[in-house]
């Protein structure tokens, strides 16, 4: 009489995953058998029926019922130390790869390629694209930054994202900001409407009308923006402008002004009438 193998436990949620590994389009065919090895011993398969049914051998049968026994959905995903493809590069090489795409720049260009970096190491494109890929490595792009010298950075940065996060009560948030130079163009004739079959047209010439600037201020609460344009920029429009934005609220709201450091802000005038606003 032959004996029958005692059947897998399996928990209703780890046949939930099982199963889903089974039906999933891009799960690994290593995985999904192991997945189907276990499903059919959860259900009282024989191990000779296992075999049979999905044209394995006895060992590997026995083999991935235990590691389920012994770690669960987790110990079928796992590579064994000593299995899986053997590297073909070693890490020495590798590292030397990553220090030449860090450290050093090809001649007459401003960045590595991955056939650049081919050809200069002796390899395949596809070889530096995965390694590029394994450190996170992208000579293409870059990002700027710089770094504020303002001694009270960190004080400011503090006050202006608690304005954002926990604006105070009873007062009004605005972000005040100006746009410079803005040009004032006409073109020289009338354009023509888009219709069916044609795009709008208009000239190519235009004529110019000098520049204004806008100075602009947005509600944080409700998105309301007030807006002014003037024939220039300096303090005294700025201080213009903030003068208006007063009137526009009531006296007794509390305006919090989220600005730049452009230097109109910092002049002394500006700093006295933000610290103090007149009364009227």
């Amino acid at each position: 009489m032959r004996n029958t193998a005692t059947p897998v436990l399996v928990t209703d949620e780890q046949r939930r995953t099982l199963k889903a590994w089974v039906q999933a389009k891009n799960t690994p065919q290593g995985i999904a058998l192991r997945a189907k090895i276990v499903l059919a011993a959860a259900d009282g398969a024989s191990n000779h029926g296992i075999t049979r049914e999905l044209g394995v051998g006895r060992p590997t049968v026995l083999l991935w019922r235990r590691r389920f026994q012994e770690g669960g959905v987790d110990a079928l995903t796992r590579i064994a130390p000593g299995r899986g493809r053997r590297p073909t590069y070693t890490a020495e090489r590798v590292a030397q790869i990553v220090a030449a795409t860090t450290r050093t720049k090809p001649r007459g260009a401003t960045h590595w390629s991955t056939r650049t970096m081919a050809k200069a190491q002796g390899l395949s494109k596809d070889t530096v694209q995965r390694i590029w890929f394994s450190h996170g490595l992208q000579p293409h792009r870059t990002k700027r930054y710089k770094l504020s010298t303002d001694p009270r950075f960190t004080e400011k940065l503090t006050d202006v994202v608690g304005l954002y996060l926990n604006p105070p009560d009873k007062a009004v948030v605005l972000c005040v900001d100006e746009k410079s130079q803005i040009q004032a163009l006409q073109r020289t004739q009338p354009g023509l409407p888009m219709k069916k079959g044609r795009c709008g047209t208009m000239t190519h010439d235009y004529k110019r009308h000098g520049t204004t600037t806008l100075f602009a201020a947005l509600n944080v609460l409700d998105g309301r923006v007030i807006g002014e344009c003037m024939t220039r920029h300096r303090h005294q429009e700025f201080l213009r402008f903030l003068r208006r934005l007063d009137q526009a609220f009531p006296r007794e709201t509390p305006l919090h002004l989220i600005v730049d450091n452009y230097g109109t802000h910092k002049q002394p005038k500006v700093k006295a009438w933000l610290e103090k606003p007149p009364t009227p």
